[in-house]
């Protein structure tokens, strides 16, 4: 039953539990195969090369299609996109689930990150033009928050779990019952949205410039963050980086573009991007650490280590309820400062987390740095699509999920080039004597690295290795901890400045005037 008063009724909710399906899928879907992968060598022999493209070419194609899809759902209809998408992620998962090459399961891949592109912008719009009372979108919102980030968390689990009793294709099968029930139910509880607008093309030439873009910036920052300094990998950094300009000017001079650039002159909009980003770059660069320390450093089995760390997400969830409760009744600025303060707080816990420490001690501080950035993240994400208008909601929804791509590799390479830095420089004076050759560089470029080499050296050297390696991995890790509690605090700041001028619960879209009196550089 649909509510006549302006409230979302049960269709809507109904409708809420249908678009959580694929929102858990897409979130789900990288972590589910982590554990998968020896099994996949071991079966499918693929190169070193071809591995890295198995895991990357996923996530590659999603986030170089995000905005133009998103700008295509506004344009033909966000449920038509979100049925497509479902029925060729769940035909994708299936072809998947029994490829007999390395080279078919990376095309797959690919076309699993572009169905995921093409519903995934879908998700969100479709909340926002479905739940128009502004407290009951602000719930739906976090809902849709707390299954993005449960989907995270979950993936690795359920993926440890169907390997211990099933095939590697198993992990692929996961999503294929929850995509049909999202194409059987679209149709009977989520309205078709499309923008009124129909004059005009699609900006075909701006959605091949925004793959251009975010393509080589997206590879370029995650090859950089990985394997260090190669000039391959900037110069295609530089290339994303150079065709962004292009973008901008096309973005600018088109008829019709594919992102209306007049969004960012919306002070909340551009804000709640920014914000957004950061919150993904702290949340997601520490994420390689905590899995390294718990799994290398502790010694936990892969799937050990992703029950353990399941307990974290206890405080995910409570930061996404008082969050989204506190909404109404707070300003924005100060709940997103208190969100980017206690991410802060977390990262000074973790720069007291030494090889010894109990466990409880790095998972209360990987806990309190999830809980503040995903509190950040519950409120900008209802703020990212109640500025935007209503026309436009998926191409603002996709730019959003599109710098939450770029906040997470920018973490990844930022804190990891940082923590990475000073694991070297630490265990360089403190390998064991007569280790040299392939088996030292090895242990010096990653603590796993270390760890593989230190199982085949005999007795004391073994453990002195092992001992120095953690050592210096958490010495890594304060320092990471440290950049990170540098930029959560200007995070805070920024946060306040962006976002000041915002009454409680300020959801209604800005109008020009107010655009031309709110807009502020980016660098602000």
């Amino acid at each position: 039953m649909t509510a006549t008063n302006g409230l979302a009724g049960r269709r809507e909710w109904a409708g809420l539990a249908v678009l959580l399906l694929p929102t858990l899928v897409l979130a789900m879907d990288m972590g589910v195969l982590f554990f998968a992968v020896p099994f996949i060598a071991t079966d499918l022999h693929p190169s070193g090369t071809q591995q890295l493209w198995i895991m990357d070419m996923y996530s590659f194609l999603l986030a170089g299609l995000l905005i133009p899809m998103g700008a295509l759902g506004d344009r033909i209809g966000r449920r038509k996109l979100l049925m497509v998408g479902s029925a060729g992620f769940a035909a994708a998962s299936l072809v998947a689930a029994y490829a007999d090459g390395a080279g078919r399961l990376i095309a797959v891949r690919g076309l699993l990150g572009v169905f995921a592109a093409v519903f995934g912008p879908s998700t969100l719009a479709l909340v926002r033009t479905t739940f128009r009372d502004p407290g009951q979108r602000r719930a739906a919102i976090g809902a849709w928050s707390a299954v993005m980030m449960a989907g995270a968390t979950l993936g690795p689990v359920v993926g440890g779990v169907l390997l211990d009793h099933f095939w590697w294709g198993s992990v692929f099968l996961v999503a294929v019952p929850a995509m049909l029930v999202v194409v059987v139910a679209a149709p009977l509880l989520l309205p078709e949205q499309r923008t009124e607008r129909r004059g005009g093309r699609f900006d075909l030439p701006g959605a091949a410039l925004s793959m251009a873009t975010v393509l080589p910036v997206v590879y370029g920052i995650k090859t950089l963050a990985v394997d260090g300094w190669h000039p391959l990998p900037a110069l295609v950094l530089a290339a994303g980086l150079l065709i962004g300009a292009l973008l901008v000017v096309r973005l600018r001079t088109a008829a019709d573009p594919l992102i209306d650039l007049g969004l960012f002159r919306i002070r909340t909009f551009s804000g709640a991007i920014t914000v957004n980003t950061i919150a993904m770059f702290a949340m997601m660069g520490f994420t390689l650490f905590t899995s390294q320390y718990l799994q290398l450093v502790k010694g936990l089995s892969p799937l050990a280590a992703s029950l353990w760390a399941l307990l974290p997400s206890l405080g995910v969830g409570a930061a996404v309820g008082t969050f989204g409760a506190l909404a109404g009744r707070v300003r924005p600025a100060t709940l997103l400062t208190t969100g980017f303060l206690l991410s802060a707080a977390g990262f000074v816990l973790m720069t007291a987390v030494g090889k010894d420490s109990p466990m409880a001690v790095v998972l209360v501080a990987a806990g309190v740095i999830a809980a503040g950035s995903v509190g950040t993240i519950t409120i900008t994400a209802d703020m990212v699509v109640s500025a935007a208008p209503a026309e436009r909601a998926g191409a603002a929804g996709a730019t959003s999920e599109t710098a939450q791509e770029l906040g997470s590799s920018l973490g990844i390479a930022i804190l990891g080039a940082a923590g990475a830095a000073v694991y070297r420089g630490r265990l360089d004076g403190a390998l064991p004597g007569g280790l040299t050759g392939d088996a030292a560089g090895a242990a010096k470029d990653t603590l796993g690295g270390a760890v593989t080499v230190a199982a085949h050296l005999p007795g004391d050297a073994g453990r002195q290795l092992l001992s120095a390696a953690r050592i210096a991995f958490t010495d890594g890790m304060h320092v990471a901890a440290v950049v990170g509690v540098v930029f959560m605090a200007g995070a805070a700041l920024a946060a306040h400045r962006l976002m000041r001028h915002l009454p409680v619960a300020a959801t209604a879209p800005a109008t020009a005037a107010e655009d031309d009196r709110t807009a502020v550089p980016a660098a602000a």
